[in-house]
């Protein structure tokens, strides 16, 4: 709903940003606070308030850096021209003397975009850019001007002698003023003048136009003898006296000079740019077929979710320790990366995505390492399809750069996996764009990273600031890498089940139509693409089992105990050894179990060798029984510990025999099993209560830990409720605040204070108020001593207390009536 203020009827021009902002409808707030949601923390009490915080310098520039290349340009273009100058001036320096049809179709849409960010305001004849963005863009002595103009003729000429200036005007044959404002307003009106300046230029000497070429794109600051001896057109004797004599060139120092704004316009044919990109860049599409594309993707995401369930398995009985300036070793990160069979870099990646998906971190233990975390366990329960999505949504928002790993930071300290200085807030921007990009070409189309980079760079060139370019291509070299390797593209082309994850979420929220959410859309368009789970496995004569494809879930578990994972591919083998039975059988399996358990999912017979292999472990397995003395063993075969006590490879354990049946031993349980099992035996551990202890795979965990926050620049986009609150409330600040009352009330303070009252004045107006409905205008001081005014309507007064409607808060709340400082009757209603 479009809301007017009163005054504003009769299309009275706006003077202040506060004005243009009450005049505007709710829709153009919520657009304004939707392109700049800082400007919501916290929410502004009125309109007041918000046009002066979107015109700090933090608000603005932030703004800025989220122009466009051609609304960049335009908006360089306002802080050279005078402020408050109409339309039709910003046309002429954006377009030039010989007009340009592709960017006089593009100006008025840049317009609008700098007005909805409230750096604009003003109507079309009367145009003002917020004084802190006209202070950032336009030229000066110590920052120049994106444009390359130097200042206009008041601000050259502003510390030259009234003399000076009549001599100038001698010179260029202009009649003498009465005052240097008029004397500078002639010259400057003169080199804006093209047919007088063509005129003037073609009697200067050789030379003196080619010195005016040098700078009329910029810089315009030159450097002579000396610029502060006055020089006049009868005594010129080079070329740059000739300028300087006719104020073509003005003194900047003693050495320097600077071509006046006016002239330079008037040398680049009334552009301000050299070169004006009204357009972006093209991005040319590389054709592939969808279904390659998608197919392709679809076995990138379906690697992607086995390789992060390969890295969980790996931790899950502890992971790496934290090192003390946070991350794992570079060790730790080469043991990881021949797990899982990949580069250092690609080891890098999968840490980081499932570091930032919530599935790792550390155990907050006083020997910090890391583990899987309980959310772990639900993400591998959940179907593949949805994996995969935790997987994508947690990289695009993510801000943890994995391709910065074993890169130096600023004091020259290598970067480590997990670690911290990785945070790169320009990352989901970034990811999200280039991923946009690739939706708007046609489906299956690919484009050169070079054309990418360059969109990029036309979108967002002040992004970052200064030193951030070479950080934007790193950033982009990476998403394209890590968007294959996860299989949201294919081939380089946006794959079909990723552009649910790309496209622009709905305002209100994630729902779509049916309530179907962009990942449960991209899950469902990626699951007919993936491989069926196998329920089977193909046993062989050579102690190794062969997965054609993807296992179901529990057998995938089981099998992954019980066996060792040799090769992986299109098929996965698993070799079956004295160790990975003992495992199974650690885990709390018996021998029947795992025969019962071989036969049900095997569609070829149970080797005999496989057999005999699992009988004979399960026969040796638990024989010795290692417990907590300082460590003991015991066996019920007297015989096996007397063989153990003159083994040569015992000698360090420190064993002594206690009783037939019990050897004890000076190392911890933990070695005692590890150098058994080396040696060949199957020992058990044991509780205190002589029972086998159980290890299962799944032991360590980390308490419940979130995933990563984002490290980002600022605060959120809004979405739909929050914002129509928020402009609701601004609103009713707004009355509250520019209420008119009636005069019969002694007006406020100055600076804006409260309304005044007797209490008993007060206490009889609400009882009024209450009986004929009126809305009152008061001041109120909170029991924080906060003081506030406020339009309420009054519903009840009783025990101290008015229980009314806060048009301010909408919503009805209670008023003790001490802290009512003042009412006053409203002259009009609030609407």
């Amino acid at each position: 709903m479009t809301t007017e203020q009163p005054g504003k009827a009769g299309g009275a021009p706006p003077r202040t940003l506060a004005e243009d902002l009450r005049a505007r409808g709710d829709e153009a707030l919520a657009v304004l606070l939707r392109a700049r949601p800082d400007l919501l923390s916290p929410v502004p009490n009125d309109l007041t308030q918000l046009a002066t915080r979107a015109a700090t310098r933090a608000s603005v520039v932030r703004a800025l850096e989220r122009l466009d290349r051609f609304t960049l340009q335009t908006a360089e273009a306002l802080a050279v021209m005078p402020d408050g100058g109409p339309y039709a001036v910003l046309r002429a320096l954006m377009t030039g003397d010989a007009g340009d049809s592709a960017t006089a179709g593009a100006l008025p849409k840049a317009l609008e975009s700098l007005r909805a960010q409230g750096l604009v305001w003003g109507g079309e004849d009367r145009l003002r850019l917020v004084r802190t963005a006209r202070d950032l863009l336009a030229p000066s002595a110590s920052v120049p001007s994106p444009t390359g103009l130097g200042p206009s003729v008041a601000e050259a000429t502003s510390g030259m002698s009234p003399a000076r200036l009549q001599e100038i005007l001698a010179d260029v044959g202009l009649p003498a003023t009465h005052d240097p404002m008029s004397a500078v307003t002639a010259l400057a009106g003169l080199f804006s003048d093209r047919k007088r300046m063509k005129k003037l230029l073609a009697t200067a000497p050789e030379g003196a136009t080619g010195a005016l070429g040098k700078l009329a794109w910029g810089p315009p600051y030159g450097e002579v003898g000396d610029a502060t001896v006055p020089v006049r057109a009868a005594t010129a004797a080079t070329p740059v006296q000739w300028l300087l004599a006719r104020g073509l060139l003005l003194p900047a120092g003693q050495h320097n000079v600077v071509l006046p704004r006016e002239a330079a316009l008037h040398l680049r044919a009334g552009r301000a740019h050299r070169t004006v990109e009204p357009a972006p860049p093209a991005v040319t599409p590389v054709e592939h077929a969808p279904q390659a594309v998608d197919g392709t993707a679809a076995g990138q995401a379906f690697n992607a979710v086995r390789t992060v369930e390969e890295l969980l398995k790996a931790w899950q009985t502890g992971g790496p320790a934290v090192m003390r300036a946070g991350g794992i070793s570079v060790r730790d990160l080469k043991r990881i990366a021949t797990e899982l069979d990949v580069s250092e870099t690609m080891a890098a990646f999968w840490l980081e995505l499932a570091y930032a998906a919530g599935l790792l971190a550390s155990d907050g233990e006083l020997d910090e390492a890391y583990a899987p975390t309980p959310a772990s366990d639900d993400w591998l329960r959940l179907p593949a399809q949805e994996r995969w999505t935790a997987l994508a949504g947690a990289w695009l928002s993510a801000t943890r750069t994995a391709g910065l790993v074993g890169s130096r930071d600023a004091k020259g300290r290598a970067l480590s996996a997990l670690g911290p200085e990785l945070d790169r807030s320009l990352a989901p921007e970034v990811r999200r764009r280039v991923l946009e990009l690739l939706a708007a070409l046609p489906e299956g189309a690919s484009a050169a990273p070079a054309e990418l980079l360059e969109r990029l760079r036309w979108d967002r060139p002040l992004r970052g600031g200064a030193g951030t370019d070479a950080l934007r291509a790193e950033l982009l070299r990476w998403t394209v890498t890590e968007a294959e390797l996860l299989g949201l593209t294919g081939r380089g082309a946006l794959a079909g089940h990723a552009r649910p994850l790309v496209g622009p979420a709905p305002a209100a929220g994630r729902g779509r139509r049916g309530g179907t959410t962009p990942d449960a859309e991209a899950a469902a368009r990626l699951a007919p693409l993936l491989p069926e789970p196998l329920d089977h496995v193909l046993l062989q004569a050579d102690l190794t089992a062969v997965a054609p494809g993807p296992l179901e879930a529990p057998l995938a578990e089981m099998i992954g105990v019980l066996a060792d994972i040799e090769s992986k591919g299109g098929a996965t083998v698993y070799r079956f050894t004295p160790a990975s039975v003992r495992r199974a059988l650690d885990a709390g399996q018996t021998a029947a179990d795992l025969h019962a358990f071989l036969a049900e999912h095997s569609r070829t017979p149970v080797p005999q060798p496989l057999s005999y292999l699992i009988d004979d472990v399960a026969r040796r397995h638990g024989r010795l029984r290692v417990g907590a003395a300082s460590a003991y063993l015991r066996c019920d075969d007297d015989a096996l510990l007397t063989e153990l006590l003159a083994d040569r490879r015992a000698s360090g354990l420190g064993l002594r025999r206690l009783a037939p049946t019990v050897l004890a031993a000076q190392s911890a349980p933990e070695t005692l099993l590890e150098r058994l099992r080396a040696m060949g035996f199957a020992p058990a551990a044991e509780s205190a209560d002589g029972d086998v202890v159980i290890t299962r795979a799944d032991a360590v965990r980390t308490p419940r830990r979130a995933a990563p926050t984002p490290v980002t620049d600022g605060p959120p986009v809004p979405d739909g409720t929050l914002l129509s609150a928020a402009v609701k409330a601004i609103r009713a600040g707004d009355r509250a605040s520019t209420a008119v009352h009636r005069e019969s009330v002694p007006a406020p303070a100055a600076g804006g204070g409260l309304p005044r009252t007797a209490a008993a004045e007060t206490l009889a107006t609400m009882q009024a108020a209450v009986l004929t409905g009126d809305s009152l205008w008061i001041g109120y001081v909170n029991a924080e001593g906060a003081a506030s005014q406020r339009v309420i309507g009054p519903v009840r007064v009783e025990g101290g207390f008015v229980t009314a409607y806060d048009h301010t808060a909408d919503e009805v709340r209670t008023f003790a009536l001490h802290r009512i400082t003042g009412v006053s009757e409203l002259a009009d209603e609030p609407a």
